[in-house]
């Protein structure tokens, strides 16, 4: 049972997404739940036609019900789906000043790169949830997440082609602080997307020097990927691994030990990472690296300072440990202030990205835009402009949360998907494979 406590935190404004908030409200301030739960809080004898649950099955009320629900929703998410149509077009129009009805409702919305067919999305979902069925529960923040799940893979395998997925590691490809074991369903899934030409790129926040690591991590793939025969040899370099946000490249290599070879930044950095420079990086990390410790101190946190080359963050003192997430929350929204208010963060000279990773917190150099900038452009030789471009391209993750959440930059650069677990990750991708299957046949 979920606590008021829970429900409460997950409200507040660093925990929100405005733009799902905001479809959520329409949701419940227009929806036929919201007045029957207004009918029972004046009258606690409802009558049967208003109420689907008193109903016995098959009198008359209930179907006319979910019809009129279904209608409405369908109703509230075409609006939106047309806010967001002009909301593209004013984004496309770099002549006219004035900002999208939608920019007005939801000013932190970022750009759109595809039309998102929001309607068909609640058609399906609907099947699959009964969403219009439910008299008392109206639509929830994880309906609506859903539902834009799916209006952005209807999306990206309608108006155009899917080119590159790129996949978050903990909790996306695998439970959280595990690895990608053989007997996952999300390796055949993965495997498929190889095998209709899409380039994978693993983009992690786990930020290794080393192939062992990161074999460790994701050997049930690997090694799927090395044993199989029906994938070709090129089919098998469509797969690199993206580390510590945008730190690390390793691309598939069957002659390593470990299937991965480290990729030099010489072949990879970008011309913007590329003017990066060391010193700053160096100060930027010992700002980080202060504020941790003092939040430490002052919160006394059982956890214990970690430095890399491109990093800085905090662990717990001991594995069996758990640090409170309000205490890593609040790490991770000081330090980043601290940070915007440095002489290296309000330069803006280096970019970074501290996040909550649910045990531990961290400030990355660069963030996950960064990273998938760079599969876009390792995979992009044969596109226009050298780089496959954001509408042909899906990043899936599950921290996409405005403050400590490391997919939430990814928005900026390609399409997304925002699950909750590997099984949504199985869900999603069985979903795309279907798309995709349609367009082809």
């Amino acid at each position: 049972m979920t606590s008021r406590y829970r429900v409460e935190y997950a409200l507040k404004t660093h925990r929100r997404d405005q733009f799902i908030g905001r479809l959520s409200h329409h949701y419940l301030s227009t929806s036929i739940s919201y007045q029957c739960l207004e009918k029972l809080n004046s009258d606690y004898s409802p009558p049967v036609s208003e109420t689907g649950v008193f109903e016995r099955q098959g009198l008359p009320g209930t179907s006319q019900a979910r019809e009129e629900a279904h209608r409405r929703y369908s109703e509230i998410l075409r609006d939106v789906e047309i806010m967001i149509d002009d909301h593209i077009l004013h984004q496309n129009d770099a002549e006219n000043p004035f900002p999208s009805k939608l920019k007005l409702l939801v000013p932190s919305i970022g750009p759109f790169f595809t039309r998102l067919p929001l309607e068909a999305a609640f058609k399906f979902q609907d099947r699959k949830r009964y969403i219009s069925s439910r008299r008392f529960v109206s639509p929830s923040f994880n309906d609506v997440r859903l539902i834009l799940n799916s209006a952005q893979i209807m999306a990206v395998t309608t108006y155009g082609t899917l080119q590159l997925a790129t996949f978050d590691g903990d909790v996306t490809l695998y439970d959280d602080g595990q690895s990608l074991e053989p007997a996952s369903p999300v390796i055949p899934r993965l495997m498929d997307l190889l095998r209709n030409n899409v380039k994978i790129g693993i983009v992690t926040a786990a930020g290794y020097t080393t192939a062992e690591r990161y074999h460790s991590r994701l050997h049930g793939l690997l090694d799927a990927l090395a044993n199989s025969t029906e994938l070709t040899p090129s089919q098998k370099q469509n797969l690199v691994v993206m580390g510590g946000e945008s730190n690390y490249l390793f691309e598939f290599s069957p002659n390593e030990p470990h299937l991965l070879a480290p990729v030099p930044r010489s072949r990879w950095l970008t011309p913007e990472m590329a003017s990066w420079n060391e010193q700053d990086i160096e100060e930027l990390l010992d700002v980080a690296e202060a504020a941790l410790g003092d939040c430490i101190k002052s919160l006394n946190l059982p956890a214990t300072l970690m430095r890399k080359d491109r990093a800085v963050g905090i662990i717990p003192a001991t594995p069996d440990i758990r640090i409170p997430r309000e205490s890593l929350e609040e790490t991770v929204l000081v330090v980043q202030k601290i940070l915007e208010l440095s002489s290296a963060g309000r330069s803006r000279r280096v970019p970074f990205c501290a996040f909550n990773g649910g045990r531990d917190v961290f400030v990355d150099i660069g963030d996950k835009s960064w990273g998938v900038t760079v599969c876009q452009r390792w995979f992009g030789g044969n596109s226009p402009g050298g780089i496959i471009k954001g509408e042909n391209t899906l990043h899936v993750g599950d921290q996409f949360l405005s403050a400590g959440a490391n997919d939430f930059r990814a928005r900026s650069v390609g399409t997304t998907a925002w699950i909750a677990s590997p099984a949504e990750t199985v869900e999603l991708l069985d979903e795309l494979a279907e798309l995709m299957s349609k367009k082809l046949s």
